[in-house]
This record gives C-alpha cells, sequence and structure tokens, in this order.
C-alpha cells in the first residue's frame, strides 16, 4: 500500500508542473522511443525520418524533441523523443498520423526491398518537477542518456539532491544540463529518473565526469544525502550523438 501512494504521489506532484519550465519544450507528456533496424537498414531508416516522418509527425500535432544515434556503431538503434500536450493528445496524435495518406504512401515505399524496423520499444515520460528551470545550454558534440532507478521510497530524495546540489555541481565541471525527466510506470511502480548529460565530446565529457564524481563537494552532498540510506541503485548510461535535424543539440 506504501508503494502504492508513494508512486500515486509522485505522479500527482509530477503532472501539476507546467512544461513552460523547461526551455527546451512547450510540451507536457513525453514518449522516448527507441527503434531497432533491421541489418543494414538504419541509414534508410534515419533517411525516412529526416525527409518525411518528423515533418508527418508535426503535421499531427507532435513536437519532435530530440533525435540520437548511440556512439557505439555495432548497436543498430535510433533513439527519439517526441512531446505531446497530455496522455490523451499522444494516442488522437498516433491515430492522426498512421491514418495521413502520405504517410502510408511513404511507409509503402520505404519497405519496397524489406522492412526497416525489426522492434520498437516506447517509454512514457514527464518533466521532472523543479529540474528544468535553468538557461538552454549551448550545442553539445556528445550527449548521455542516464536512467537512475532508485531504491523504493527515494524518487523524492534523488530529485532534491539534483535541484539543491548536483545540476550545479556538474554545470561547474563543464557539463551541460539537458532535460529531466521521470518515467510513467503502467505497473504503478516509482519512477525512474531520466536525464541527458552534453559535452563537447565523449573524452572531455570522461574527464568531467571523473572531476565530478571526485569533487569533494559531492561527496560532502551525497553522504549527508545518504545519511537514512543509499538512494540510487544503480544507474544506466550511454553515450549519443544528435542527428543534423535533432531539435536538441
Amino acid at each position: 500500500m506504501n508503494k502504492l501512494i508513494t508512486a500515486i504521489f509522485s505522479l500527482i506532484f509530477v503532472f501539476s508542473v507546467s512544461a513552460q519550465d523547461s526551455p527546451f519544450t512547450d510540451s507536457n507528456y513525453f514518449e522516448m522511443r527507441v527503434y531497432t533496424a533491421h541489418e543494414g537498414k538504419l541509414p534508410d531508416l534515419i533517411k525516412r525520418f529526416e525527409n518525411h516522418t518528423t515533418k508527418l509527425f508535426e503535421r499531427a500535432g507532435m513536437e519532435n524533441i530530440g533525435y540520437f544515434l548511440p556512439v557505439d556503431e555495432s548497436d543498430n538503434t535510433l533513439t527519439y523523443i517526441l512531446g505531446y500536450p497530455d496522455k490523451a493528445s499522444r494516442d488522437q496524435m498516433w491515430e492522426s498520423f498512421l491514418n495521413d495518406p502520405e504517410w502510408k504512401k511513404v511507409y509503402e515505399a520505404s519497405r519496397e526491398n524489406g522492412p526497416l524496423v525489426k522492434s520498437i520499444q516506447e517509454t512514457f515520460l514527464v518533466l521532472a518537477p523543479g529540474l528544468n528551470d535553468l538557461p538552454k545550454p549551448s550545442a553539445s558534440g556528445i550527449f548521455q542518456l542516464r536512467t537512475y532507478h532508485c531504491f523504493e521510497g527515494k524518487i523524492e530524495s534523488i530529485q532534491t539532491r539534483f535541484k539543491d546540489h548536483t545540476r550545479a555541481l556538474f554545470e561547474k565541471q563543464g557539463l551541460k544540463n539537458y532535460p529531466y525527466f521521470l518515467t510513467v510506470e503502467k505497473d504503478g511502480n516509482q519512477p525512474k529518473l531520466v536525464y541527458l548529460l552534453g559535452h563537447e565530446n565523449q573524452s572531455e565529457f570522461e574527464e568531467a565526469f571523473r572531476r565530478f564524481v571526485n569533487d569533494p563537494e559531492w561527496i560532502k552532498v551525497r553522504d549527508a544525502s545518504e545519511e537514512s540510506g543509499k538512494i540510487v541503485e544503480r544507474v544506466d548510461a550511454k553515450f549519443f550523438t544528435a542527428l543534423p535535424f535533432s531539435k536538441m543539440k
């Protein structure tokens, strides 16, 4: 019961926050989609997005937030983030997009030599309250997508630590803060914190992050925040570059 109450409280709090606090977006509900392409089809998939899909998304009312490729070239995926006014609008907009005669024509033409997409993974998101009020940074050459799996009941603690300390300590080391999200979990479980950090290139990113981890100020903040127990169970991290047509750079 406590688990359910915590999840409900978190989502109510989240949905009460306007996206207008963010310099990156006008939307309030988001979807991160990961497309795994069939072997050799990733270039064709990227071309379809650049020449057709992004424009047809906008026609349907969606907001193109960002389009990314993994740095690992063996990873045959395209990751992108869309924005919507709200959850109900998402389904309406997708129905409009999928029934657009132009999309149907483009889709069939792109598959003449075989399908492009092998599988699709969806993650629904909302802006993390209080974490998206910083000025929009200059463009980055590299991004790291970071997902925090927190111990039960600790999602508010991690948000507080980021709001009061972590974001500023990232900037101190030259790391750039991009949008911070909370996942919307279908099963009522505690949300995860998902965010993007940027820098000029991967080597400079990694050096800056090492400085952050070893910063005495960060160590003091971390230890103080964990006096009642650890906050983060694990972190998933993956490097990306933005595609040329990505709004987020």
